[in-house]
């Protein structure tokens, strides 16, 4: 994916407050930063943070994180983050491959994966966030119920982490094909793109799953 290059954009980064710089450093020590020990929830590839800053605002008692590989895209997010007055959000430019590097074991309670990058091609499979590679980074960092959240509109990347979640050993504990028109709507709380494909009258999926013991999963309609 080639994305446009923003004069300033880098810069931006390193002189924000928002920004944490070397957040390798704080690995096991999150609590620090934040100034308590509220739960940590953390958006993968947070895009324009839309998602995430709203979930800021709504939820003061849980700590946020979001993650973004490019500066340009990072710059849009931290012009929201600035519009705000809360204590509970940072943003951290990484690549997500980072995650066990930043994030102690069973430091955070949940992450949020977000109409991620499909990587279509067989050879990239890895790369996706929803490979068993990345479950398997996820279940270093999660606490013992923490969960994975995953919308996308792409059905294929869904069909291909429903047999991740299945292949990783964790459990499957919701899934649907049109979250907009499913029980599950009600607390949604959509991104910037999600918007824009639902409008164009596309299917949004998701799913949920954890690594508890098996349990009944929550779903009203077929994943096909």
């Amino acid at each position: 994916m080639r994305l446009r290059n923003i004069p300033g954009a880098r810069e931006a980064m390193l002189e924000s407050e928002y920004v944490i710089q070397n957040p390798k450093s704080h690995r096991n020590n999150w609590k620090e930063v934040f100034g308590n020990d509220n739960p940590i929830h953390v958006e993968i590839g947070m895009g324009k943070g839309r998602f995430i800053t709203t979930l800021a605002l709504e939820n003061p008692d849980i700590n946020y994180i979001g993650i973004e590989k490019y500066s340009s895209v990072l710059l849009r997010a931290l012009e929201k983050r600035e519009q705000i007055e809360v204590s509970n959000l940072f943003f951290i430019r990484m690549d997500a491959e980072e995650l066990t590097e930043v994030f102690g074991y069973h430091e955070v309670s949940r992450i949020y994966l977000n109409f991620s990058d499909p990587w279509p091609k067989d050879r990239h499979a890895k790369r996706r966030l929803t490979s068993k590679e990345y479950f398997a980074r996820y279940d270093q960092v999660l606490k013992s119920q923490g969960t994975v959240e995953f919308k996308t509109d792409n059905k294929d990347l869904f069909l291909f982490s429903l047999d991740s979640v299945e292949l990783a050993g964790w459990n499957l504990l919701l899934s649907t094909a049109d979250l907009h028109h499913s029980i599950y709507c009600a607390d949604n709380v959509m991104t910037e793109y999600e918007e824009r494909f639902s409008s164009q009258g596309n299917p949004i999926y998701k799913m949920v799953a954890d690594r508890q013991p098996a349990a009944t999963v929550n779903t009203g309609e077929s994943v096909i």
